[in-house]
């Protein structure tokens, strides 16, 4: 290994125990996921409950489980009552997303903006 291999190498090692320093960079990158990640969090939590609920009227119609566990009205009524409640609940789902989203935006949208336009004339 020459000089230069060996300076580089230590280089490469001694940055990974160095600390580093936060620019703007990582805190617009932090300030973005904090606005995305509640209406995130939210829609894939309402979604798969959407989910779940539709396909267990699902499986209400389409099996005999509501006689298995003691359900004596008619499966197929009560199965599709329960599916288009959970299809309701993921159709709903989106607007809710967009909504939380559109708030989150205008409540950090002027220190993103800023923090943006600094990055952007470094």
């Amino acid at each position: 290994m020459n000089r230069n291999d060996t300076q580089f190498m230590a280089q490469k090692i001694r940055a990974q125990y160095m600390e580093k320093q936060a620019t703007e960079l990582d805190e617009l990158r932090k300030l973005d996921a904090k606005v995305k990640r509640p209406a995130n969090t939210f829609a894939y939590v309402l979604g798969s409950i959407g989910a779940m609920v539709m396909g267990a009227g699902m499986s209400l119609v389409m099996t005999d489980i509501g006689d298995m566990v003691g359900i004596t009205a008619d499966n197929m009524v009560l199965g599709i009552i329960i599916g288009v409640v959970g299809l309701v609940v993921a159709v709903v789902n989106y607007p809710i997303y967009k909504g939380i989203l559109n708030s989150r935006r205008k409540k950090y949208a002027a220190r993103i903006l800023e923090l943006s336009e600094k990055v952007m004339n470094k």
